[in-house]
């Protein structure tokens, strides 16, 4: 998503960049599969819509985007619990008071958050020194019950790691876009967005299938040892990656979060109501669920449903166990229809996000005359930060 974001600015100021990947399909880590019918997403995804990037760069119209409700359903110690944002259903101010999720203190702590957060730009964020999020909610004042019944699986899953030990000012910006806009997918799936980018590029600006082997100034040697000349080279890869193609000593291994997405068919679905999913118990293989066509129908076949179950922070993963250790667990939740799913696919994602603690460095992104690098593991893990690091590289280019 850097590459191709970097590629559009590019091309709206008259420059033809060329777009090697190495992939069979543009879009990274934004991917959606096609398997019996279901659109299957690589993991679930969503596209915040009040990301700065995305609402300066994408056509939203055109991604015909579906919505999840803002707020939750929470399972915890056998019953249910909801919290909605009164934001953006005003209607459900009451029922968000009357929450067992925290306490009225923690509600109000809540519209503090809002405020203390609201006026902030991305750029004030990360300006900021940050503590852990844990460190962050705990000083803030919120109770444990808030904590381990909304803040730890929310935004444990938003982070993918439990302990919530990424760095504060990314949990603000987070909790920011999270309350002032939706959490929504293309009609079509995530990877309608990479898609969207490539068609404003010419068809021969992109190569797919097209590993390159080596870089040596402005000479890029490509896997299969023909040559590509460049004026400028952006690198939209990881760290290994960049110190492969340079010929430089391997880095220190970059930390990332991992996640597994546990795909299920079903004939109808086990809950309506378009809210994210979780589950406080974290030491379950279910920590979160989407009910995918309830809320983008063509995910699914007509008359069929796509449950999505996220477990994450496995190092090994067995699919087979995994998927009937879900079962056990839902068949507590939803009843015997449960025994009815159908597995459709499991994806184990280990490189789902870079690890972001406090301290956190953002990199440079220019690394010689001529060479760049762009992405998210750059700045801070999201669609936004992807993007907005391929933008300023882009600007960079366009000055010089």
């Amino acid at each position: 998503m850097a590459g191709l974001t970097c590629a559009v600015y590019l091309q709206q100021a008259g420059i033809e960049a060329l777009v090697l990947e190495a992939a069979d399909r543009v879009g990274g880590r934004v991917r959606t599969d096609q398997v019996a019918g279901f659109r299957l997403d690589r993991g679930f995804q969503v596209l915040l819509t009040a990301y700065p990037e995305t609402k300066h760069l994408l056509n939203y119209s055109q991604l015909n985007l579906r919505a999840f409700r803002s707020g939750a359903l929470i399972h915890h110690e056998n019953r249910w619990m909801r919290m909605i944002n009164p934001l953006r259903e005003p209607q459900s101010i009451f029922q968000m008071l009357a929450s067992p999720v925290g306490t009225l203190s923690d509600k109000l702590k809540i519209v503090e958050l809002i405020r203390r957060v609201h006026g902030l730009s991305t750029h004030d964020f990360f300006q900021q020194s940050a503590t852990t999020t844990i460190d962050y909610l705990v000083d803030f004042g919120f109770s444990d019950e808030m904590i381990v019944r909304f803040f730890r699986p929310f935004f444990g899953g938003i982070f993918l790691e439990d302990a919530l030990h990424t760095s504060s000012n990314f949990f603000e910006f987070c909790f920011k876009m999270f309350y002032s806009g939706d959490a929504a997918v293309p009609a079509l799936g995530m990877e309608q967005i990479p898609l969207q980018l490539a068609g404003r590029l010419k068809p021969e600006q992109i190569r797919l299938n097209t590993a390159v082997d080596r870089i040596a100034g402005n000479q890029i040697t490509l896997a299969s040892g023909e040559t590509v000349q460049a004026g400028t080279v952006v690198l939209a890869v990881d760290a290994a990656q960049v110190a492969r193609l340079l010929n430089q000593p391997d880095p220190e291994e970059e930390a990332f979060n991992h996640t597994t997405c546990t795909y299920f068919a079903a004939d109808h679905s086990p809950n309506r109501e378009r809210l994210l999913i979780l589950n406080t118990k974290r030491a379950s293989p279910v920590h979160n669920i989407a009910i995918m066509s309830d809320v983008a129908p063509a995910y699914a076949p007509e008359g069929q449903t796509l449950i999505s179950v996220s477990t994450q922070g496995l190092e090994m993963m067995d699919a087979a166990l995994l998927t009937e250790n879900i079962r056990k667990d839902l068949l507590e939740w939803f009843g015997e229809d449960v025994k009815s799913w159908r597995h459709l696919k499991t994806y184990h994602i280990p490189h789902a996000l870079p690890d972001y603690g406090p301290g956190s460095v953002h990199l440079p992104l220019q690394l010689a005359e001529n060479l760049y690098q762009c992405g998210d593991r750059t700045a801070y893990p999201s669609l936004n930060a992807a993007m907005q690091t391929g933008r300023e590289v882009a600007e960079r280019i366009i000055m010089s």
